[in-house]
This record gives structure tokens, sequence and C-alpha cells, in this order.
């Protein structure tokens, strides 16, 4: 079945098990050229292989290690004929040899998506559909796979990608990164971050072997998740002050959502401006504009960070499902808010249905259509929806919500309709209206109970003083 909003991406009669990336990059020229090999299984009888790929020179292509019966690649889309149908339930392999300077896709909705030049290196941010943009692939939200991705670039330059740092070979002018990311993850969720950025640790946490000799490494230690970072060497003072808190973040949603769900943490922080933050899986990115030395850009820090859980482990099956990434992030800002000091979440959610209460009410957030997919009112009334659910059913049967939500489809794909169904089983009481109300109708409804400002008390820091940190240690 193809995704509601997004039709004409990927192909519904395959799903890809991993990908296999060996990248070059040439960064003053933005030229890139890849060997990337695809494994999949057929879900039923595939005469032709689809896969999503930009205006890239298509060399070579191989299907099971032979040449293909034919191959064509018109528009956007790859697509290849093997000798012989691919059975149902069949496995196979494609191997595409490609290269060009990467075309970010563009839309009407969004801008540009995908693949980036900066100044000096690039950056990805494919959400929802930019990933086509630097690697051929089945592009929907609910083909998740394992990765492994490297890339050769000039030795200058520092390469962040998924996953685990398994191999760094320093040649005479080039180095190779190799990342793996044995996780399944969305295409949209695939990066790679290029730039002469210094490798740091965040304040207070371990920083991964791998960056230190070439070798992985699970948990920190004292069961802390190793969270590492790649900042212009201007920017490591102000990053040093506005994330040390981020581990403290870690700690209490950890306790909220359950465990954080990857091996690794990781931040980069390119050396331009960007417009908003940028999630990956393992990954966020900022940009220059967000680290400023006073900490005003901390709730997209919080942000960010919840997406690990919400987006990247629980991944939508349809992008309609869509506020349940982002109302689960802003929630995620309000809870921050609460247990670091902050206004509650009570007072926010006041404050976000009032602002709400002056704008269009023409939303429907259970299915906002595509041209408001990532419209701040989904985000807003997600989050309200959330604290409307906490006020009804209470502290701890929300708590428990929460960590079977993440526990159940961890790694795994979510919709609307199971998380109401998973929610109904946590309270006696009717949830119907409520989930019809906040997410189904456009019109903004009243606050259930005593409403919205109503103090739910206050989610404490598990274990956390508020205190500051020593600073990086630079490797």
């Amino acid at each position: 079945m193809s995704d509601s909003y997004l039709p004409y991406h990927g192909d519904d009669g395959y799903r890809v098990t991993s990908y296999d990336l060996d990248l070059e990059y040439v960064p003053h020229t933005g030229r890139l050229a890849g060997r990337a090999t695809v494994y999949g299984t057929a879900r039923s009888a595939l005469p032709v292989v689809a896969l999503d790929l930009g205006p890239f020179r298509v060399t070579k292509v191989l299907v099971d290690g032979a040449r293909p019966g034919r191959w064509a690649h018109r528009g956007e889309k790859l697509l290849i004929t093997p000798e012989r149908p691919v059975p149902p339930g069949g496995r196979f392999s494609v191997e595409v040899r490609y290269q060009g300077v990467p075309q970010p896709v563009r839309t009407r909705e969004w801008g540009e998506l995908g693949w980036e030049q900066l100044d000096e290196g690039s950056l990805v941010a494919a959400q929802p559909h930019g990933a086509p943009s630097w690697f051929p692939c089945n592009d929907r939200p609910d083909d998740k796979a394992a990765y492994r991705i490297a890339l050769t670039a000039p030795t200058p330059y520092t390469v962040v990608a998924n996953g685990r740092l398994t191999a760094r070979t320093v040649g005479a002018s080039t180095t190779r990164w190799v990342y793996e990311q044995p996780v399944p993850m969305a295409t949209y969720l695939a990066t790679v971050q290029i730039g002469p950025y210094e490798l740091v640790s965040v304040p207070g946490t371990e920083l991964l072997a791998g960056l230190r000799g070439g070798a992985g490494a699970g948990a920190g230690l004292g069961g802390e998740v190793p969270q590492n970072a790649a900042v212009p060497r201007a920017l490591l003072t102000r990053f040093a002050h506005d994330f040390a808190r981020q581990p403290r973040m870690m700690t209490l949603f950890a306790d909220l959502f359950g465990p954080y769900p990857f091996d690794s943490y990781g931040v980069v922080v390119v050396g331009e401006e960007l417009d908003v933050p940028v999630e990956a899986q393992g990954l966020a990115v900022f940009g220059a504009n967000h680290v400023d030395g006073a900490r005003g850009s901390e709730r997209l820090i919080a942000h960010e960070l919840a997406h690990q859980w919400f987006g990247n482990s629980l991944t939508v099956a349809d992008w309609r499902h869509i506020w349940l990434n982002e109302g689960f992030a802003k929630y995620a800002e309000w809870l921050w808010s609460e247990a670091s000091g902050g206004p509650s979440a009570a007072e926010h959610a006041a404050r976000s249905r009032a602002r709400l209460a002056l704008l269009p009410q023409d939303v429907r957030i259970a299915d906002p259509g595509l041209r408001r997919l990532f419209d701040d009112r989904v985000y807003e009334r997600g989050a309200l929806t959330l604290h409307a659910l906490r006020t009804v059913i209470g502290e701890a049967a929300f708590r428990a919500l929460l960590r079977e939500w993440t526990t159940a489809h961890r790694h795994g794909l979510v919709t609307t309709e199971g998380f109401t169904a998973l929610a109904a089983r946590h309270t006696a009481e009717p949830l119907e209206g409520l989930f019809r109300a906040w997410l189904y109708e456009k019109r903004l409804p009243d606050p259930p109970g005593p409403g919205l400002a109503a103090d739910t008390g206050s989610v404490p820091a598990p274990g956390v003083e508020f205190r500051d940190l020593p600073g990086l240690r630079n490797v």
C-alpha cells in the first residue's frame, strides 16, 4: 500500500533488509561518486525493482551480481528489470554505481530537501522524502532497514553518519570513515554530515571509543549513553555551555519514555545558520544560530533528543500520523521545562491553547494533509492532546502508557489508531470523545476537567542535580 501523502515514492512490492553505501565526496566541487548495494525481499512476484534516485549519472547496475535484463533511469525513478522476476519471498540484491553533484529535492511546501552543499562541506536534511538526493532507496517511512555507510573525504574534514564508527582509515590526502547502523532505520533518517569539525564529548558523558581509536562502543559508564558532538572550533565554548544540560534531559527522558533506543547520541553543529534543527537516527544537527551561549535554543535540544524515541525508534507507518512524531517531541519540551525549574507543562499548555485560539482552526491533526505536514499547529495541538490525556487519566497511568508505547513498538512502526487503542487500555475513563475532539475535529476543543491550566504535578529528573558540569574534553 502506498503512503497516503507521497504515493509516488517507494515501492510496496518489496522490503529492504539493508543498504551498503560506499561514497566518495569532493567538497569544493560538490561531486559525489557512489556504489550502493540494496538487499531486499520480494513481498509478491517482482518483475521490476523500482528505486528512488535523483538526477545522477548511473554508470552500472547489477542484480544479484549479474547484469539485469534492462534498466532505465527516468525522472527520479531507477527501474530495473531482472532477467527473471523475483518470486514472492525471494531475496535479491541490486548494486548501483552512480556519480554527479547531488541536487536537493525541490518542493512547493518545504523548499529544498536532502543533500545540501555548505560553504565548507555538506549536510543532509531529508525529511520527509529527500533521501533520493544522495542514494538509491525505497523511499517510504515504513520500510526500515540496517545501514553501512562508508564515505571518503579530504582528511581535514570530519564525517559523521548514523550508527557506530567502526573504521577510520587515513590515507595520503583523504580519510575513509565507516559507520554501521544495525538498528532498522527509515530512509529519511539516514544522513552524512561533512565539515571541518572538532570531535568532542558532551559535558558529563563518556566519549565513544570509536572516535578515539576506531572501534565502536555501547552504553557509557554507569549505564550512561555516550553523547558526542562535531562542532566548529569557533563555537566550542558556546556549545559547552548550551548543551551542558543535555545529559540531564537524557536521564529524564529515559525515565519517562524507557531506555534510550540506540547505542549513542550525536550532535552536529554546522558553521552556518539553519532555519530549524534536523533530526536523524542517533543524531541531531543544529545551526550556528542555535548555539548562542545563553541556552536560547534549549527547548530545541530537548525536542530533537525526544525524536530519538518518537520518530526514530517509533516511526510513523504513514506520513498522515506525523503528530505522533512532532506532538510527542513538542510535549517533551514542556516536560523538560517542568522538570528543570521552568514553567510547568500545564502553563505551557495554557499558553499554547491561547495562541492556537487566535489562529485559523482548519487543521485535523490526525490527517493534516501534505501541505500542512509540518504546520506549527500540528506540533502544538499534538502536545495539547497529550496534556489533555494526561489530565484525564492521571500521572501514573500516563507514565505507564508512555513506557508501554515505546517498549511495544521499539524500532517498529506506529499509527494514531494504535496509540488511541493502547491509551484506552490504561484507564477506565472513556477516551473516544477526547481523541475525536483533539485529533479528528478541526475546531479547538475546550480543556478537559478543570482546564489545562490546572497543575498536573511536576516531573522531576530522577537523581539529577541541576548544577554546572565540567566543560568539554577535546579529542
